[in-house]
């Protein structure tokens, strides 16, 4: 076996938030997690559609962006933003 080439393996302290919350048409279960990488950016799993994103207020911003991401109707999506705009 040929020897692993590691681009990095870093430990990093991070912290998680953990939260449920019932839209119009659909359950979200999140967990939202930061650290000091991405830019100020954080990481957003949606644990029950296994998708995640790197989501900053660019990204927020950004048309369409949670719809390709978390595979959301427009209608879902806009609860989500709102959700994520009073965190990020």
């Amino acid at each position: 076996m040929a020897e692993r080439f590691y681009l990095y393996d870093d430990i990093v302290e991070t912290k998680t938030r953990f939260v449920s919350f019932m839209g119009e048409n659909q359950r979200f279960d999140l967990a939202i997690i930061q650290s000091d990488r991405y830019y100020g950016k954080q990481i957003v799993l949606d644990i029950q559609g296994n998708r995640f994103a790197i989501i900053g207020t660019d990204d927020l911003n950004e048309e369409g962006y949670l719809e390709y991401a978390f595979n959301l109707s427009e209608a879902d999506a806009e609860e989500l933003r709102s959700f994520l705009f009073e965190l990020i």
